[in-house]
Parts: structure tokens; sequence; C-alpha cells
């Protein structure tokens, strides 16, 4: 494109995309060589942003690694396999597996420390598209230099449903969907009670092996979580929920009228009553009503107008379309994606960094 005035990277091919198959150990492993050098890179990210962020958090990479440790043994006990998907990726990009641990535990061995505070999730049913399809949106805010290490995972494992995902660098995949027509979205909440336990991100992969909506709002809550995400969970059904989880508490939100949206602070009164700094979420909340405002003003909506309210720029740079990349190493972010499930037709169509500048590209889960 020309014209950029945001001044934001632009890919203009499609990002790449990763096909896995068989154990889970294979299908870490194949994402590991596939991508050998994302991961590395998001190693790398990570380490400088802990070296970085010392005067703030008073924790170096060694001490990460340790951190990380105290939580494997309830990922172990409870979902042993994604456990392996994590050595599997390791062992993939030649790489300690305790560096991928702290990846995949960032959030809790940083105390919460990141304030990252600017992903958006949508979703609307049936009655609400112009085809009678289930869509589902995401604007995937993190820190800019993981931006060029995004891709696709298309998975068929040996013992769970197919799926499609987002993901970047050493992660377990969870923003995506399933065969079973399940859909997850995910956005960081902020409670103050949490603790050792299972990593948020292998609660949110689990959740991505869901057979229906309540298998999928159980696995959101398991027992033995470190904290929690809020889960927007789609179903093909037209059914869609918010379920909103910390450590020791969770509520299940319910789209009565089939709109949902979520940003990144809790809505239920019960889940506020443990918000860390809720002052400091008043972009989230802003985010949060210009999305539901954007979804109320379309009575039939389209993967296009779900496109058009992810490159929204109100509230600039902490708008949907996030451009926040100035400020404090802990709050320094942008949308590095923003993708349009349509859940009926089993497809994703994703943008590779900022939507306002960047064109979209259409993946397919039956190919």
């Amino acid at each position: 494109m020309k014209n950029n005035p945001y001044d934001t990277p632009i890919h203009p091919e499609p990002m790449p995309m990763v096909r896995i198959y068989g154990t889970h150990r294979e299908m870490g492993r194949q994402i590991g060589e596939s991508r050998r050098e994302s991961v590395r890179r998001s190693v790398d990210n990570a380490r400088k942003l802990l070296a970085d962020a010392y005067e703030e958090l008073e924790l170096t990479w060694d001490g990460a690694q340790i951190q990380a440790r105290k939580y494997l043994p309830f990922a172990q006990e409870r979902y042993p396999q994604y456990v392996e998907e994590m050595i599997g990726i390791a062992e993939g990009a030649n790489l300690p597996f305790e560096e991928i641990s702290v990846l995949n535990a960032m959030e809790a061995v940083t105390m919460d420390a990141l304030h990252l505070i600017s992903c958006t999730s949508m979703a609307v049913n049936d009655a609400h598209t112009a085809d009678g399809h289930i869509l589902a949106a995401h604007n995937e805010d993190w820190i800019p230099e993981d931006e060029d290490d995004v891709y696709i995972v298309h998975a068929r494992p040996d013992n769970e449903p197919p799926f499609l995902a987002m993901n970047y660098g050493g992660l377990l995949p969870n923003v995506g969907f399933n065969a079973y027509g399940i859909a997850q979205l995910i956005d960081s909440v902020h409670p103050e009670d949490s603790r050792i336990g299972i990593p948020r991100l292998v609660v949110s992969r689990a959740v991505l092996a869901a057979k229906n909506p309540s298998d999928a709002i159980k696995r959101a809550v398991v027992s033995h979580r470190a904290a929690g995400y809020n889960h927007l969970i789609a179903h093909d059904s037209g059914e869609i929920y918010s379920v909103e989880v910390s450590a020791r508490r969770f509520d299940v939100l319910y789209a009565m009228d089939g709109y949902m949206a979520h940003a990144n602070h809790y809505l239920s009164p019960h889940m506020q009553e443990i918000e860390y700094e809720p002052e400091q979420l008043i972009p989230s909340r802003v985010q949060y009503h210009r999305a539901m405002r954007l979804l109320r003003k379309t009575d039939k909506h389209t993967i296009k107008t779900l496109q058009a309210i992810q490159k929204d720029h109100v509230d600039f740079p902490n708008s949907i379309c996030n451009h926040a990349i100035d400020g404090p190493e802990l709050d320094r972010e942008k949308t590095i994606n923003a993708l349009v499930i349509d859940l009926t037709a089993r497809e994703m169509h994703i943008a590779w960094g900022n939507p306002c500048q960047n064109q979209y590209h259409t993946f397919h889960l039956d190919e």
C-alpha cells in the first residue's frame, strides 16, 4: 500500500501456515522445526524484554526459568499432552525446554507486570449476520517485536479434533477454532488472586480441543489454574459466551441478544471485586464500549463489517486497531494481527499486522 500514515509494517504476503499432525510431541516438534527462526526470535525477544525491564521486575532470564519451573507440575498433572507439545517445540527448535516454558508462562513469571490491555474480541450469531453464519473476530495486541513471527497452525492431532489457529513464536496455539465448531478468542484480564498453578496458555490450549460449549467452559475453569483470561467461546449453533476467569473465581456471561464483545477488563460484578488496579484499564473500557456500539449499529453483519470495526482508530493510539508502540517498555504494544472467523464455513480471514494497513487473507480448515 502506498499510503501508510501510521508508519506500521506492511505485509503484502499471507502469513506462513504450518501443517502439523500426529502425537502432541510430534506436532510440537513440527512447529519447532518449521518455524525454528521464529521460535528462537521469540525467546530472544522475551529475554530482551526482561533485561530492559529489570529495574521494574528485578527478574533475570535465569530467574524466569526457575519461576516457570514451579508451574510445570500442575500442567503436567492435568494436561501432560500439552507439556509434550512444548517439549516438542523445544526439540524442533534446538532450544532448552526451560526457555519454551518461560514463553508459555510469561504473564505468570512476570507477576502480571506486562501492562498490555488492548486486545479486543467480538462475536455475532446467525440472527445478526447477512448469510446466517456465526462470526467471531479478534485483534491480537502484543509487543511489536513478535509481529514478524506470526503464523497459522493447521493441526490434525491423533486424538483430538483438527483445528486452525493463529500463533506466534514458541507459544502453544490457542486462538482459533476446531472441527467440532468451537471457536476461542482470549483477552488478558487482571485479577488479584494469581497463584502458582496451570499456566493460562496451557488452559487455553485445552479449550481449543473442546467438543461442545459446556466442555469448553469446563476446560476454561479447570481447577488449580494459575490465573485466567477472558475466553470468548462461540459455537456453530450460535451459542456465544464470555468466560471471565481468575485463579479462584469465574463467571459465565451469555450473549442473550446475539452480540458479544470483550476487551481486557472484567464485565461481571463478581469478577470486578478482585480486579487489580481497575483505574489502569480505562482504555480497555473505551474499546469495549466502542466495539459494542459499532456491533449494534449494523443489524446484519458480514466478514467485512467486522473487519471495519477491527480497523477503528477512536481513542488512538490505544484504539481497537492499536498503535501504542511508544512509552515504557512493559506498556509497548500494537495490533500484530486481526482475524475474523467464519465458524459456519470453517475459515479464518486474517490480516498480518495492523488491519488498517494490511489486507486480509483466507485460510480454511477443510483443505
